[in-house]
């Protein structure tokens, strides 16, 4: 800057000192008169998102519970039941079992014989090419002749040669049933490649269903196993029972094979509000498919078991599942039953033990196996107690099952697929309908002073979408008298002042410190949760599997409300209160954003479709990638639950109107992508659109030149 220009903005800046007019005195008292920085928000910004999770999600479970009630005193129980099975398999996606199911291909792996009980370790498929690795507890042949009727045993966040899983098969062997154990996918046991039901099982979002699709295509595919051997008989259905997610995935399979007669749940039903919503816990995703809360709590899935008998089982130290919970719970399954006309058919027991499956759990469980499978209600149980039971060595319990299909490869198949079979929904209509757009009002705007600056006048202005919720922004607009002109608007995921600061991108595309600059004017914002935003760290964020952007993926996608959509909804509404601030011209607006941000200002101007332009700087270049990658970088706040089944990044930009930006996409792992990959990758969009331009590596400059291009300046 030359010494006139600088001595000409000081004197421009001194007026403007004087005419505030500061109180005469000290310096002291002038300090009072300071004003500068962000708006005060009427929240507390570091708590805010969370706070609106946590309501918003109560909010809907609380319609769900007032749905139940309903139908237990107004007599529509069939209908609500119905209701429920129906979401809950529309949330799993396909399962074939049964007769419809694909070939089992039994292999058979090892046979050891106890004093007791036989154990049979064999192999069978749950998808195509997907082992489930079976340890088969037997009874003695010459104490039960067979054929024998069977329980399944779900294992949950462990594995089949815990206590928990091998004393109550070695109980139901004993007293002459089958048991079948297996491992889950991922947890502690043999399947763990591409099975991380953290990493791997938010990938399913993206296809649209949830992961415990796997756990539970497992646990009916041991029915089908069962119907298969001369030694075992179905003739009354089979018995379900499982601690933690053993049991929770046992109370799903009830609701979609009624080939289960009687259903066992230990340790693993909570209210979703409590936990994990009120107590901010990052959950397991496979407990949570999109948009579940509005439609059905744990309680729900429970009671939409009737008329399927339920023993559902506590433990009164369960330091993890309460039992003043379990109590409540109880209470309301039993309310369901009794409405259902199956009162006599639901039971609650409650173990002096802790988060176990003990010893007197499955002798319980086996009077009600007695009484609805096996056909014998008045058999008296033997005196069995946990001395007369000893753990196997894992190695005789081990199967090898094959690791090349997986949670992982499957759903990328499924990714795959989606590809070709998209819903065929105009891609503006599918955004709107995807982040609940269908209508975005102007937002409530508390402003700040405007600050000069050299030539450009810095303001800062808090937005409100909705209530509770406070969007920061900062506007910069140059100091001319009646100026109008276009401008930027700008989401970055590191925060609105990034590209700012130090002379920065967006300073550079207004002309900052330029005298005579006419524009753009640039609003940047902070969407929720991000800048000044960013959720503060909760106590259990300590834990190893803990994490704010874990937390907020999951419930929000509950809740039916992706934050991913939140913050596309907050795009459109900066769009709207910039459109409508004086001096800007509303058809003269470029959007655009960095990182998470790009992803943002794509769906904003594919949702509205009246920007002059739009640019995403390193941004994520498919969410395909997402799925196809065995690693990734990106936030779980990524997975858009459903996206693929109507778009990817790279058909929505070809479906855009006007002139668009791609600087520097990444890969799912966060890494740029090489010139021929990212022109193959955004192919039909450059072919299709005359406007697109996809420029690897350094991305601020192409943006500069972009906007220049669009705005002038």
């Amino acid at each position: 800057m030359s010494a006139a220009l600088l001595m000409k903005a000081m004197a421009v800046m001194a007026a403007s000192m004087a005419a505030a007019n500061p109180p005469e005195g000290s310096w002291s008292a002038a300090a009072g008169q300071f004003a500068l920085g962000p708006v005060p928000a009427q929240v507390d910004l570091r708590s805010m998102l969370c706070e609106h999770l946590v309501r918003r999600s109560c909010e809907a479970l609380d319609r769900a519970a007032e749905r139940r009630t309903a139908a237990i005193h107004g007599g529509t129980w069939q209908a609500w039941r119905d209701d429920v099975r129906n979401r809950v398999r529309d949330d799993l996606g396909e399962i074939r079992f049964g007769p419809g199911g694909p070939e089992l291909n039994v292999r058979a792996v090892s046979r050891h014989e106890q004093p007791h009980y036989v154990v049979e370790n064999v192999l069978f498929e749950s998808l195509p090419g997907w082992d489930v690795n079976a340890s088969v507890y037997l009874p003695v042949a010459e104490a039960f002749p067979p054929p024998w009727p069977a329980v399944v045993i779900p294992v949950g966040h462990s594995a089949k040669t815990r206590e928990s899983y091998q004393v109550p098969a070695q109980v139901f062997a004993r007293l002459g049933y089958v048991a079948v154990t297996f491992d889950p996918p991922g947890m502690g046991g043999e399947k763990q490649a591409g099975n991380d039901h953290f990493r791997d099982g938010v990938r399913c979002y993206l296809t649209g269903h949830s992961s415990n699709r796997y756990f539970i295509a497992d646990a009916v595919r041991c029915i089908d196993y069962l119907a298969t051997r001369d030694d075992v008989t179905l003739a009354r259905g089979v018995g379900i029972t499982g601690v933690s997610g053993g049991g929770y995935t046992a109370m799903f399979a009830a609701l979609i094979d009624d080939r289960i007669r009687c259903v066992g749940p230990a340790c693993c039903a909570v209210p979703n509000a409590l936990h994990p919503v009120i107590d901010v816990y990052a959950p397991c995703v496979e407990t949570i498919a999109a948009g579940r809360f509005e439609y059905y709590d744990d309680v729900d899935v429970l009671a939409a078991a009737a008329p399927t008998p339920m023993l559902l089982m506590a433990g009164a130290q369960d330091e993890v599942f309460k039992i003043e919970w379990g109590h409540d719970i109880a209470s309301k399954v039993r309310a369901g039953y009794a409405a259902a006309g199956t009162a006599d058919a639901f039971a609650f027991f409650v173990d002096p033990g802790g988060h176990a499956y003990t010893v007197a759990m499955a002798l319980e469980f086996a009077k009600w196996l007695d009484r609805f499978v096996r056909g014998t209600p008045d058999r008296e149980m033997p005196d069995l107690r946990p001395g007369d039971f000893e753990l196997l060595d894992p190695a005789l319990l081990a199967c090898g099952p094959r690791q090349e299909a997986n949670m992982f490869t499957v759903n990328r198949a499924l990714a795959e697929q989606l590809r070709a079979n998209r819903s065929g929904l105009p891609i503006p209509d599918a955004v709107r309908q995807l982040v609940h757009a269908e209508r975005v009002s102007s937002p409530a705007a508390t402003a700040g002073p405007l600050s000069l600056a050299w030539f450009h006048h810095v303001q800062e202005i808090l937005l409100s979408p909705e209530p509770g919720i406070a969007l920061p922004a900062t506007c910069l607009v140059p100091a001319k008298e009646d100026w109008r002109g276009g401008a930027v608007l700008y989401f970055d995921d590191g925060g609105r002042w990034d590209a700012l600061r130090t002379h920065g991108m967006l300073a550079r595309m207004a002309g900052f410190i330029q005298e005579g600059a006419d524009g753009p004017a640039v609003l940047t914002v902070d969407l929720r949760g991000w800048g000044d935003s960013a959720p503060a760290d909760l106590p259990y964020d300590l834990a190893g599997w803990g994490g704010r952007d874990r937390w907020i993926a999951y419930v929000s996608a509950g809740l039916g409300d992706p934050v991913l959509a939140m913050r596309i909804r907050d795009g459109l509404a900066a769009l709207v209160y910039l459109r409508a601030r004086p001096g800007i011209d509303p058809a003269r607006i470029v959007v655009g954003g960095n990182g998470m941000g790009g992803v943002v200002a794509l769906h904003v101007a594919a949702a509205d479709g009246g920007a002059a332009g739009v640019f995403s700087l390193n941004g994520l270049a498919t969410f395909e990638s997402l799925a196809a990658h065995p690693d990734y970088t990106w936030p779980q706040e990524a997975f858009l639950p459903g996206v693929l089944r109507h778009y990817d990044l790279p058909e929505l930009v070809a479906s855009l109107s006007m002139p668009v930006l791609l600087a520097n996409p990444l890969d799912a792992r966060g890494a740029p992508l090489e010139p021929d990959a990212a022109t193959a990758v955004y192919q039909s969009a450059l072919e299709s659109h005359a406007g697109c331009a996809v420029v690897p590596g350094e991305s601020a400059s192409a943006a500069e030149a972009f906007v220049k291009r669009l705005l002038g300046g």
